[in-house]
C-alpha cells in the first residue's frame, strides 16, 4: 500500500510532537525550580537545564531535517520558532543573567541553523528566525522581571519582620538602660552607706542608725522609680495606638480607616485612663485582625455618646467561618457595666503595684478576657461578635469618675 504525503507528514510529526511535549514538561518543572533558585530557596537545577537544552536542540533540528526531506511542509518552521524561543523563559530564571543570555542566544542560534537546514524561501526563513528571537526576548524578559518583582516583595516582607524585631529589641534596650541607671546608681549608694553603717555601729550607734535610715529611704525611692519606669513602659496612648494600627494593617495590605466622631479628634479629649484602656483594645483588636481574619479593610471609630460614654468600634471583614472570639469562650460575651468591688479593688492595686495599667491585679492582661477585666475596672464593657461576613469589637467606657484628679 502506497504511503501518501499526509501519512508521511504524520509519521514525521509524531516524534517531533513527543519531543515538544517532553520539553514542555521539563520547562514547567524548570520554571518552578528555577524560580525557587532565583529567590534563594533551592539549588541551581543543572540537570533540568541540560535536559531542556537537549530536548530543544532535538526538537529544532528534528523539525529542520523533516522539512528539508519533505516529510513536513515548509510552514512547519513555526515549530522551530516556538521550540527555541519557549525554552528561554525557564533558562532566564535558573541562571545568572549573563549566562542565561548566552544560553538563550545559543538556543536562538540553533533555530537559525535549523532554518537554514530546512531551506525554503528567504522570507519564510527570516520570519522563522525573527519569531524565535521575539519569543525568546518576550518570555525571557517576562520571566526575569516577574521573578525580580517576587524577590523584591519577599525582601520587603523580610525587612518588615526585621524592622519589627529591631523595634522590640530597641524598646527592651531602652527599658534595660532605664533600670540600669536607677538600680546601678542607687545600689552603689546603698552599698557604700551600708558599709559605712557597719563601721559606725562599733563606735557611734546613732550615726549608724542615721545611715541605715538613709539606706531605707534610698531603697524606697528605688522602688518608686522602678514602678514609674514600668508604668511608663506599659503605658498605652490611644492616639499612638490608632496610628500604629493603621500603619501595621496597611503594611499587611489591609485598608484602614480611622474615624473620630463628634470632634476633630476625640481621643485627645478623653481622660488618660480611658485613653490607655481603649489603646489596649485597639492593640488587641489589630492583633486579632492580623492573626484570625483574611481582612481587606478595617474601620476604627472613636466617639463620645450623649450618655457620657467613650466608645471604640472596630469592624473588619474577611471573617473565617465559625470563628469565635479569640482567646475567649464565647463570641458575644460582655463584661457588665457595674464591676464588682473585687474588680475595682484589684484595679486599684494594679495601678499602684505596677500591674498593667487599668487591669485587675493578677490578670494576665492578654486576649479579650484581659480586655474585659480592664474595662470592667472602669465600669465599662466589651462586646465581640460576628455580623454576617464582618467581625465587630465594641468597647464602652463611662468617662464620669475616670478622669484623673
Amino acid at each position: 500500500m502506497a504511503v501518501t504525503a499526509e501519512d508521511s507528514s504524520a509519521l514525521a510529526l509524531t516524534p517531533i510532537t513527543a519531543l515538544a511535549l517532553a520539553k514542555g514538561v521539563v520547562a514547567l518543572r524548570l520554571t518552578r525550580v528555577g524560580l525557587a533558585h532565583y529567590l534563594g530557596a533551592a539549588e541551581r537545577p543543572d540537570r533540568l537545564l541540560m535536559a531542556i537544552c537537549a530536548l530543544t536542540l532535538a526538537t529544532v533540528f528534528g523539525a529542520g531535517v523533516s522539512i528539508a526531506t519533505g516529510a513536513l511542509p515548509p510552514g512547519a518552521t513555526v515549530i522551530i520558532s516556538y521550540a527555541a524561543g519557549y525554552a528561554c523563559g525557564p533558562v532566564m530564571l535558573a541562571l545568572p543573567l549573563r549566562r542565561a543570555i548566552g544560553v538563550s542566544a545559543g538556543l536562538v542560534a540553533s533555530a537559525v541553523v535549523a532554518t537554514l537546514i530546512a531551506g525554503g524561501n528567504g522570507g519564510l526563513q527570516l520570519g522563522t528566525v525573527l519569531g524565535a528571537v521575539l519569543i525568546a526576548v518576550l518570555l525571557g524578559f517576562t520571566a526575569r522581571t516577574s521573578a525580580w518583582t517576587l524577590r523584591v516583595v519577599d525582601k520587603l516582607d523580610a525587612s518588615r519582620e526585621t524592622e519589627a524585631r529591631l523595634a522590640v529589641a530597641e524598646e527592651r534596650l531602652r527599658f534595660g538602660r532605664d533600670l540600669h541607671d536607677i538600680l546601678g546608681r542607687n545600689l552603689s549608694v546603698i552599698a557604700l552607706k551600708s558599709e559605712l553603717a557597719a563601721q559606725l555601729a562599733q563606735r557611734d550607734v546613732t550615726a549608724a542608725t542615721a545611715q541605715m535610715a538613709e539606706v531605707q529611704e534610698i531603697a524606697r525611692d528605688s522602688q518608686r522609680e522602678i514602678r514609674e519606669v514600668v508604668r511608663g513602659y506599659r503605658e498605652v496612648n490611644l492616639h499612638a495606638e490608632l496610628a500604629g494600627a493603621r500603619g501595621v494593617l496597611e503594611a499587611a495590605g489591609i485598608r484602614c480607616r480611622i474615624e473620630h466622631m463628634n470632634a476633630s479628634d476625640d481621643s485627645g479629649a478623653l481622660p488618660a485612663r480611658v485613653q490607655s484602656t481603649l489603646g489596649w483594645v485597639v492593640r488587641e483588636g489589630t492583633t486579632n485582625v492580623l492573626r484570625h481574619a483574611d481582612a481587606e479593610q478595617c474601620t476604627v471609630r472613636v466617639l463620645r455618646t450623649a450618655r457620657g460614654e467613650a466608645v471604640l468600634d472596630m469592624v473588619n471583614d474577611g471573617v473565617r467561618g465559625g470563628r469565635s472570639a479569640p482567646g475567649d469562650a464565647g463570641a458575644d460575651a460582655s463584661a457588665s457595666a457595674g464591676a464588682d468591688a473585687g474588680a475595682g479593688a484589684g484595679a486599684g492595686a494594679g495601678a499602684e503595684g505596677g500591674t498593667e495599667g487599668g487591669g485587675a491585679a493578677g490578670s494576665g492582661g492578654t486576649g479579650l478576657a484581659g480586655l474585659r477585666e480592664r474595662l470592667a475596672a472602669l465600669g465599662g464593657s466589651l462586646t465581640a461578635r460576628a455580623e454576617d461576613d464582618t467581625w465587630r469589637l465594641v468597647a464602652r467606657v463611662p468617662m464620669k469618675g475616670t478622669a484623673e484628679s
